[in-house]
């Protein structure tokens, strides 16, 4: 009971605040342990090997060092214990943040396109100097369907498989891969490992995602486009949520975009290349709240 205490009361804090940013936040320091590393070792010979270790012993820090302070906290009280994992549940769930985010696009982009480039450059990876205004809109859209599974539905797939410490350590993986796991000159041998052991992490996930967005759109025929779009897509796992809003929104995402100076041709997901508009935007949100809900009663459901 207490973890379904600590699950519902995290999530709120969630639905009510996202991520405050004048509170210290994991996933920061997260960013500057990585940060460090990758300076200090993606130098000379065996950068791979040093990339996997790097990551390996950063993950497993996460999960040890979570576990190490839930085990002190719970001989204090079973309260402040419930209180502590609400809190770090709180942190490692990201839903309502990115829906900010992508409101504050589509508003940006109805104002100017120049406006849009510098809004979606808050949240998207890709180079946005030269977006138009349809691609401002898709790519905001492409990240809140990724995000659903990174930052919600993956995040309780993991506190619902191994506790606040598999949460935590998940969220390391996830912010791994974020900032070196790309196949760039810089990052193709360092950031390898981290690549892989992210596609792992959200392989189950990503496609659970899908699934849940599918349920909350009511019409259940639209796994087989799932089934025949998740796959295209440079990742084996963004693809099933981007699949799942594609259709459910009867439009296409992907196509080429440009990481770091260098061109990637992604595939298209989808083939009914129609302008996307504000109401688009909000059918997403909508989806994208009833799937996170149907996710929590998942996770809820496996603590009884």
């Amino acid at each position: 009971m207490y973890k379904i205490i600590s699950l519902l009361t995290g999530w709120i804090l969630d639905l009510c605040l996202g991520d405050p940013s004048r509170l210290p936040h994991p996933v920061v320091w997260f960013g500057k342990m990585i940060a460090r590393c990758e300076r200090k070792y993606n130098q000379g010979r065996h950068k791979t090997l040093k990339g996997a270790l790097v990551s390996a012993c950063l993950v497993l820090s996460v999960f040890a060092m979570t576990w190490g302070l839930l085990f002190a906290v719970s001989h204090v009280s079973v309260l402040l214990s419930t209180a502590f994992s609400a809190v770090l549940i709180f942190f490692g769930l990201a839903g309502t943040t990115l829906i900010r985010e992508v409101r504050m696009v589509f508003q940006a982009v109805d104002e100017s396109v120049e406006a849009g480039r510098r809004q979606v450059a808050r949240i998207v990876g890709r180079d946005t100097s030269e977006l138009s205004a349809q691609e401002i809109r898709t790519a905001a859209l492409e990240t809140l369907a990724e995000n659903l599974s990174d930052g919600v539905v993956a995040p309780l797939f993991w506190l619902a498989l191994c506790g606040v410490p598999g949460m935590m350590a998940y969220k390391m993986v996830n912010t791994l891969d974020s900032m070196i796991g790309y196949r760039t000159a810089r990052y193709k041998e360092f950031g390898c490992f981290a690549a892989r052991m992210d596609d792992v992490a959200n392989y189950l996930p990503a496609r659970l995602t899908a699934l849940l967005m599918v349920i909350a759109s009511g019409r259940l025929s639209l796994v087989r486009f799932v089934g025949r779009y998740g796959s295209c897509h440079a990742s084996p796992n963004s693809g099933y949520p981007e699949a799942a809003l594609a259709g459910i929104l009867d439009c296409r995402f992907g196509g080429p975009h440009y990481y770091f100076g260098e061109m990637f041709d992604k595939p298209y997901i989808g083939e009914n290349d129609r302008p996307l508009v504000t109401a688009d935007m909000r059918k997403a949100v909508y989806i994208n709240r009833v799937a996170e809900v149907l996710a929590v009663i998942l996770a809820a459901l496996t603590m009884l």
